[in-house]
C-alpha cells in the first residue's frame, strides 16, 4: 500500500511505500529534501505535519525535543506514513529541488587504497555503471570485511561528476574507526566488492554566482572541497577562489604538488594552508593558527560584504567557529554551504567514526 505525501509551500507530491521513511521515498523518486545524518540526530529534515498520521522511528531529542513533537514537528528521516499526509517544510532550497537526482544503488569494487598522510587514506572505487552527482555530494558505501562484518559509512566524492565510473574518496583514519581502521589492517582490501548508494547532500557547487568562492576544508574534509574546486575550474567560470586548508603540522598536508600545478595554471585560485600546531616549525612561512581565524582575516581584507559563496567541510568545531565569522562578514545563509561531520549512531563504543551532516 502506498500513501501520498504533499510538500508545502512548494506543492510537490510523491508516493511513500509501507514501512519506508518519507525521506527515503523522496530520495528514491529524485526529490532532494533538506537532510543531514539521515539517522534522526541532526534536525536538518525537521518539518511540521499539517495533516495525516505518522509514526517516528527512534531519534535523538537533540534533533526533535518533546515540545516540538507535541506541536506537530516531525523528522522526515524517521517518519513512517500511515495515511496520506501534508507537511510544511521549514527549510528548503528551490535550486536544490531543481537539481534533484534520484538515489540509486550501484555495485563496484575497490581498485586503489593509498596512504596520503599518517592518518589520511585515499581510495578509488570502480562502479558497474556511472553515477550522476553534483560536485560536493556524498554516497553511502557498504562493504563486507575479510572477517565477514558489514560496514556502511558515508563519504564525499573527491572527483568531479565527469569522472562518474570511478569514484575517489579522501578518508581520515580514526582510532578504532571501523571502516578506516580496516583499510590499514587488511580487513578492507583492493578488490573488495562494495555497494554505493547515492547521491546525497546539498553542499554542492552552485553555478553562475557573483563574488569570490571561499573554500574551507580540514582533514578528510578536503574530499568534497577538492571536487568542488576542480568542477569550478573545469566550468570556466571567472571567479576568484580562496582555498583554505586547516591542518596541525606540515606533515598533515598532502596533494601539494597537485595544488601547485592547479594554482599555476589558474592564477585566480589562491591556496592558503593554515597550521594550528606549527610552533616548533621555524621553516614554515605560511599561515598559522586556526583556519577560521585566517578566513576572518582574508574576508576583512577583501571587504566583500557577503558577496560570494562559501563551501566548508570538516569537523563540527571548525564549522562552529567558522559560522559566526561568515555572518559577521555579511554572508546570507543561502550563500553558505556546510558539510559537517557527525558521529554515526550505528557505531558501537570504541568504534566511533564520522557520518555526515549537511
Amino acid at each position: 500500500m502506498t500513501h501520498t505525501v504533499r510538500l508545502e509551500p512548494v506543492g510537490v507530491e510523491f508516493e511513500v511505500e509501507d514501512g519506508e521513511t518519507v525521506l527515503n521515498a523522496a530520495f528514491r523518486q529524485g526529490i532532494a529534501l533538506p537532510h543531514g545524518c539521515k539517522e534522526g540526530q541532526c534536525s536538518a529534515c525537521k518539518c511540521v505535519l499539517n495533516e495525516g498520521e505518522v509514526d517516528l522511528l527512534k531519534y535523538s531529542t537533540f534533533a526533535l525535543n518533546d515540545m516540538e513533537r507535541e506541536s506537530g514537528h516531525i523528522l522526515l528521516c524517521r517518519a513512517i506514513a500511515y495515511s496520506d499526509m501534508e507537511v510544511e517544510l521549514l527549510n528548503y532550497d528551490e535550486e536544490v529541488l531543481s537539481k534533484s537526482i534520484a538515489v540509486k544503488t550501484f555495485e563496484g569494487r575497490i581498485t586503489e587504497i593509498g596512504k596520503l598522510t599518517h592518518d589520511i587514506r585515499g581510495i578509488a572505487i570502480a562502479l558497474n555503471a556511472p553515477i550522476k552527482f553534483w560536485a560536493g555530494q556524498y554516497v553511502d558505501i557498504t562493504v563486507t570485511t575479510e572477517e565477514g562484518q558489514t560496514i556502511t559509512r558515508s563519504f564525499s566524492m573527491a572527483n568531479t561528476p565527469e569522472q562518474a565510473e570511478t569514484l575517489r574518496f579522501i578518508i581520515k583514519k580514526y582510532p578504532e574507526g571501523r571502516f578506516s581502521s580496516e583499510l590499514d589492517s587488511g580487513g578492507i582490501r583492493v578488490g573488495a566488492e562494495v555497494s554505493v548508494t547515492g547521491p546525497y547532500g546539498t553542499c554542492f557547487r552552485r553555478e553562475d554566482r557573483e563574488g569570490p568562492m571561499i573554500l574551507v576544508g580540514a582533514g578528510s574534509g578536503l574530499s568534497p572541497i577538492w571536487s568542488i574546486l576542480h568542477d569550478h575550474v573545469a566550468s570556466g567560470e571567472d571567479r576568484e577562489v580562496f582555498f583554505f586548508y586547516g591542518a596541525r603540522t606540515r606533515d598533515d598536508l598532502f596533494y601539494l604538488d597537485r595544488i601547485a600545478a592547479l594554482t599555476e595554471a589558474n592564477p585566480s585560485v589562491h591556496f592558503i594552508p593554515v597550521l594550528s600546531h606549527a610552533e616548533e616549525d621555524a621553516g614554515w612561512e605560511g599561515a598559522r593558527g586556526f583556519v577560521h581565524e585566517r578566513v576572518a582575516d582574508k574576508l576583512r581584507e577583501l571587504d566583500i560584504d557577503g558577496a560570494g559563496d562559501v563551501y566548508a567541510c570538516g569537523p563540527p568545531p571548525m564549522i562552529d567557529a567558522l559560522e559566526p565569522v561568515l555572518f559577521m562578514a555579511g554572508f546570507e545563509s543561502e550563500r553558505i554551504h556546510f558539510d559537517r561531520f557527525t558521529t554515526s549512531s550505528s557505531a558501537t563504543p570504541g568504534q566511533l567514526e564520522p557520518a555526515r551532516s549537511h
